[in-house]
């Protein structure tokens, strides 16, 4: 059978798996029962199904021929805290979380790809399905790199892809180098001292004195970061005060940190924190900062990123192959995989109307028409990887 005809006959299945997972989310590293949902399906496909990797991570190997060479390809499989406010009729069950970022479809899509894989068997080596919790918020990948992913299941590459609504159906984009930022925040404590808001004099108005903090941090990116050098600071929250009558004890800053390059990175945190410190001394106060570092910058192999490009301009056309100008701001644990073994992480377009509700909205929802797109080329490119001899 052909493999359009497969996965237009899997469709009606491949609906009803994401829509299913839709209406069950689950945060990272709770993600129980679509770990157990999962595995069902891939044991009723004949792999050879591994749990327990980052408590909720799932891993399905399959063997065909006897080709030494092998492949990973990866979705994500956690949800969001968020209330969702689509109506629908598969809308989250559970008040608060929902499938905002489409880790419901690119789950389904891997599974449609894993039952054509094992129904065509038309690949001669080893193929390693990894579906991996917490991408959202702990890191998933790390934590599954650092359980010894690769070395329990070796690979010569690995892939991943996102759904993207800001680019058009069925198309492909994609870039060799930085693709994702890193992403780190910092949380800005302003000690001063609280008192009555008639008699400022006897304070140390710690609204003040941050307010002149979140000013200042506007001159790092201006003025200490070189100017092609891409990085975000932004001051995503300010909390103080509770009446108009008083001056507050303390304020509190958080700031979002997005950059590519290590050294930019390592400034980015000096700087905020000599800002922080310099400014609350200069208000006859003390700032704390707490620097968290997260998700590292993801990088794509070029040899890997030829190969997808080359394969989605067979797979959809030259016209629908788009080489990205410059990498995306927001961050993917992905990384953490592209820094064990040679890869690349690529988008495929979900806009149709130019109305779609972008990633983490409420009001979001995965474009079911893409799934066949998905399944299809997961299973061309790892045919391809492991075309026999």
């Amino acid at each position: 059978m052909k493999l359009t005809a497969a996965i237009d006959n899997a469709m009606p299945e491949l609906v009803a798996i994401r829509r299913d997972l839709h209406a069950h989310p689950e945060l990272g590293l709770e993600e129980r029962r679509t770990s157990a949902f999962i595995a069902r399906h891939l044991e009723a496909l004949g792999y050879r199904v591994t749990t327990g990797l980052a408590k909720t991570g799932v891993v399905g190997t399959l063997t065909n021929g006897t080709g030494s060479r092998s492949i990973s390809i990866r979705a994500d499989i956690d949800a969001l805290p968020i209330h969702e406010e689509t109506g629908l009729g598969y809308a989250s069950k559970t008040p608060g979380l929902m499938h905002a970022c489409g880790h419901d479809g690119h789950t389904a899509m891997l599974l449609g790809a894993a039952r054509a894989l094992a129904e065509r068997k038309n690949f001669d080596g080893t193929i390693h399905l990894i579906f991996q919790p917490a991408e959202e918020n702990f890191g998933g990948a790390k934590i599954m790199v650092e359980e010894g992913l690769f070395d329990k299941f070796p690979c010569d590459a690995v892939f991943a892809l996102h759904n993207e609504p800001n680019l058009p159906f069925g198309y492909f984009a994609l870039r060799e180098g930085p693709v994702m930022a890193a992403v780190d925040e910092a949380r800005i404590t302003v000690h001063g001292r609280g008192g009555h808001g008639a008699e400022p004099q006897e304070t140390a108005d710690p609204i003040i004195c941050g307010t002149s903090i979140v000013m200042a941090l506007q001159s790092i990116i201006s003025r200490n970061i070189h100017p092609m050098d891409p990085a975000v600071v932004t001051v995503g929250a300010f909390h103080a005060g509770s009446a108009s009558n008083i001056i507050p004890e303390r304020a509190e800053i958080v700031v979002g940190i997005r950059s590519f390059d290590a050294a930019v990175r390592d400034e980015l945190e000096r700087r905020i924190r000599t800002i922080a410190g310099a400014q609350a001394e200069s208000y006859g106060m003390r700032a704390t900062v707490d620097y968290e570092r997260s998700y590292d910058a993801t990088f794509n192999h070029k040899a890997e990123t030829d190969f997808v490009r080359d394969l989605a301009i067979r797979f959809a056309g030259a016209d629908k192959v788009i080489d990205l100008a410059r990498p995306y701001m927001g961050s993917e644990d992905f990384a953490y995989m592209l820094k064990e073994r040679p890869g690349t992480y690529f988008f495929l377009g979900s806009r149709v109307k130019g109305e779609e509700k972008p990633l983490h909205h409420p009001g979001y929802d995965f474009n079911d028409d893409l799934l066949p797109i998905g399944a299809a080329f997961w299973t061309e490119l790892a045919e391809a990887y492991l075309a026999r001899p």
